[in-house]
């Protein structure tokens, strides 16, 4: 009978276990090593690998650990990082084929509370170009693959297209993300993970490589919701500063006390088979447990949806940032990230203002949404991952990739935070997600719903087989 790995069970668990001597994080991230060894170059989560950094991070927690000294609850725990954030010791590459220049290297405030803990950095995730994407297709450094599909290559999701394959993989139990149009929640999603978009500015996104100031959201993803809870306060400023308060913010819900709004049909329609019904048997599910649900209606969805087809305000934005500060990195942009570039230079400034103009009335109108529901629910990605070559093709690539965002991107635009979280699989055996938007500042409101929500369904995480492509 094979050995359990040390790399399963809760986070919390695995914390305890380091602070009890039971085990030690040196042998953690051994695992962690050896288990990148055995998946890393069929599944291509890393831009960056150093196990070195990793043993010796591993070990630093270790002699603190024997010394009496905690530093945090991450500490000795493996991490991935998307590589759009900087790292010190690190390149940054932003999923570019050449690395950024020493500044985009600075290490922020997220990164730094990962410092302050001790927690095991493993390496850098993949990234579709400067974070461009919802698919997860970097054509410079390959596409990390989903574990979901043993025979064909499919895409992860995107734009943190590592962060989910690491933690399917297990070299990872933490991974940072970025989330702009759905970046964190569609890796998250597409691999059978948890992703939190966090509330716009709720985490600082200093030290990250931007995209869009208006729409740029730090986010974490892990395997279960309770990881989410537990690595969450570690990270999170408020958490850091108030451990008490973020405890007692943070207390498990009953079932019976949430109200879930189910969204209108035009965030069901075009799903691929398997996902509205997965997403809408797990709804079903929590009503018979006593969750009240009711129909919900987001108006703006449309016009939202619309507005992203154009562009939204991330390509202006992005043109403007890589003429100032990387203009030799416009000579290199992949097909997908040129033909934003050129639509955010064409865009004149009045289209821009009007856009973040009427993007402030719909969030204002936007606030009745919420009246008579605690979230709002729907699935979290309409298509099941394609495969590459079914996006081979220019028009099929666009056309999967706006279907994959027009959910997701709802809870971007309209200033929502917003978490994925496994409920099912499709019909192609790929995992559904089911989505859970709250209003701005209610992170910790959702996390407890999420959690709820998770232990109704006997743990969505564990509903799922283990992924074919990293079974033992």
């Amino acid at each position: 009978m094979p050995q359990k790995s040390m790399l399963e069970g809760p986070l919390r668990a695995i914390a305890g276990a380091l602070r009890e001597g039971i085990v030690d994080a040196q042998a953690l991230a051994e695992e962690a090593i050896a288990i990148h060894a055995g998946h890393g170059e069929a599944l291509n989560a890393y831009i960056t690998w150093d196990p070195e950094i990793a043993r010796a991070q591993a070990g630093a927690a270790d002699r603190l650990f024997a010394l009496g000294t905690d530093l945090g609850p991450l500490q000795g725990i493996p991490v991935s990082i998307k590589d759009i954030y900087g790292v010190a010791g690190w390149p940054t590459y932003a999923g570019s084929p050449a690395r950024l220049p020493a500044e985009w290297e600075r290490e922020g405030p997220v990164v730094a509370a990962l410092r302050r803990q001790l927690a095991v950095m493993m390496g850098k995730t993949s990234t579709v170009e400067f974070a461009l994407g919802t698919l997860g297709v970097n054509r410079h450094w390959g596409t990390p693959r989903n574990p979901w599909d043993a025979d064909d290559h499919r895409v992860p999701g995107g734009s943190s297209a590592g962060a989910g394959v690491s933690l399917c993989e297990g070299s990872a139990l933490v991974a940072l993300g970025t989330d702009t149009a759905g970046s964190v929640r569609a890796p998250a999603s597409m691999t059978g993970m948890v992703g939190l978009k966090t509330s716009h500015r709720r985490w600082s996104m200093d030290g990250i490589t931007p995209l869009s100031q208006y729409l740029d959201s730090a986010g974490i993803l892990t395997r279960t919701v309770d990881d989410l809870l537990f690595a969450f306060p570690a990270i999170d400023p408020r958490g850091r500063a108030d451990p008490a308060a973020m405890a007692h913010r943070l207390r498990p819900l009953n079932i019976d006390s949430i109200t879930i709004g189910v969204c209108d049909d035009f965030f069901w329609q075009g799903c691929s088979p398997g996902v509205a019904e997965g997403a809408q048997a797990a709804i079903g599910e929590l009503a018979k447990a006593g969750a009240k649900t009711r129909p919900a209606t987001i108006p703006q969805g449309p016009e939202l949806y619309e507005m992203q087809q154009r562009g939204s305000f991330a390509a202006p934005e992005f043109y403007s940032l890589m003429a100032r500060r990387l203009p030799g990195w416009l000579e290199t942009l992949d097909a997908a990230a040129s033909t934003r570039a050129d639509a955010g230079r064409t865009m004149t400034a009045q289209a821009f203002l009007d856009r973040l103009a009427k993007r402030d009335i719909m969030i204002a109108a936007a606030v009745v949404n919420f009246d008579n529901v605690d979230v709002l629910a729907c699935p979290t990605i309409p298509n099941t991952p394609p495969t590459l070559d079914e996006i081979a093709d220019t028009q099929a690539f666009g056309a999967a990739s706006l279907l994959a965002l027009r959910n997701t991107g709802v809870a971007n635009l309209l200033d929502y935070c917003a978490i994925t979280i496994p409920v099912a699989l499709d019909a192609a055996a790929m995992p559904v997600g089911l989505q859970l938007m709250a209003p701005r500042g209610q992170d910790e409101r959702l996390l407890t719903i999420a959690a709820a929500i998770e232990a109704t369904l006997d743990n969505g995480a564990q509903r799922l087989q283990q992924p074919p492509m990293v079974r033992s």
